[in-house]
């Protein structure tokens, strides 16, 4: 099974300039967790609902005037829409992450892969608990 099997493939993105009230909002709207920030092809960084509560609440900063760039997380977990599924948990693992995006050959984000699509989606749930435990020993 192919990672393009089983991830969900709305994505939104958003722009690095836009504020993170913005950013929260499209979670709650599309129940959500994780952005990527930039444009389809060109990806410059992801926010999470953690980044917002560690980096804006927790700091005290007012979401309406802090720009997405300022608090998302520049560095991006990735595999490609043809990659094996324990691949990528593998990859999941090894990075400490719940998520990846997911690109084409072409380096176009097609979707997002998250340990939720592998456990609901895949009868593979001694991966999934494997790599949670793991990630959660480490988190």
């Amino acid at each position: 099974m192919q990672a393009k099997d089983i991830m969900t493939r709305i994505v939104v993105i958003v722009p690095p300039e836009s504020n993170v009230e913005y950013a929260a909002r499209m979670m709650k709207e599309h129940d959500i967790g994780l952005l990527p920030v930039g444009e389809r092809d060109n990806i410059v960084g992801t926010i999470t609902d953690r980044d917002i509560t560690i980096r804006v609440t927790a700091e005290g900063k007012d979401p309406r005037h802090t720009e997405i760039h300022e608090v998302m997380s520049p560095k991006s977990f990735y595999c490609f829409n043809d990659h094996d599924v324990e691949d990528a948990c593998l990859m999941m693992e090894e990075k400490h992450v719940r998520r990846l995006l997911v690109f084409d050959r072409t380096h176009t984000l097609v979707g997002i892969l998250s340990l939720d699509d592998v456990a609901v989606r895949t009868t593979k749930e001694k991966l999934t608990g494997y790599v949670l435990s793991k990630i959660a020993r480490t988190t």
